[in-house]
């Protein structure tokens, strides 16, 4: 019988003699939902990076943030989280209208260093149509009144299909600094400008 993880995991785990360690981790660390210890860790995170990819495979990976419990967790199984106009190109969303796929990893730099991926499908729900979700919280629906940049265009609606620990051993302890974040702002100064020297 197949073991759990993709055709493609079970090539590499034959591949390279990791087989037996990946059953472990499998066995010890994956669930298909969110337990309790997820589900506090996610509505604690300011941060997270998600990988999605278009229907024909072409990969994007970004990183949102907001404050704490900017994702929320609507149930063991839910996870909803807004999406703003940003630089206007909407890669991510575009990437989830072709193809619903989706990964997640938050990262805690200033705490546990430990990160938590997790994995399922996604769907782009309108504002007004998020009171029809489970377990709406206030801020989702006010967020609708917000101005400029700060009124979510959409929120991702996010079905969990795996979560699993992401290891601490190299992730970077970081100390927290003040900086000053003017959220939806078009400023070019303060979104970075040219730093990449792109535009002559």
């Amino acid at each position: 019988m197949p073991g759990p993880g993709s055709s493609g995991e079970q090539q590499a785990q034959a591949r390279f003699g990791t087989a037996d360690r990946a059953a472990a981790f499998y066995d010890h660390q994956v669930l298909a939902s969110l337990n309790q210890p997820m589900r506090e860790f996610i509505a604690r995170m300011e941060m997270m990076y998600i990988a999605t990819a278009d229907a024909h495979g072409h990969c994007d990976c970004s990183f949102r943030a907001g404050a704490p419990g900017f994702v929320q967790v609507l149930d063991d199984k839910t996870l909803a989280y807004p999406e703003y106009r940003g630089n206007g190109v909407l890669a991510s969303v575009g990437n989830i209208l072709e193809n619903p796929r989706i990964g997640m990893i938050f990262l805690d730099y200033y705490q546990t260093t430990i990160g938590l991926h997790v994995n399922g499908t996604a769907r782009v729900t309108d504002p007004q149509d998020i009171t029809a979700l489970p377990n709406v919280t206030p801020g989702m629906t006010e967020a609708a009144h917000n101005k400029g940049g700060r009124q979510p265009k959409a929120w991702i609606v996010v079905g969990v299909e795996e979560a699993y620990i992401h290891c601490s051993k190299h992730v970077p302890l970081l100390a927290r600094r003040d900086k000053q974040i003017v959220w939806g702002t078009d400023d070019e100064r303060l979104k970075g400008g040219n730093f990449f020297k792109v535009t002559p």
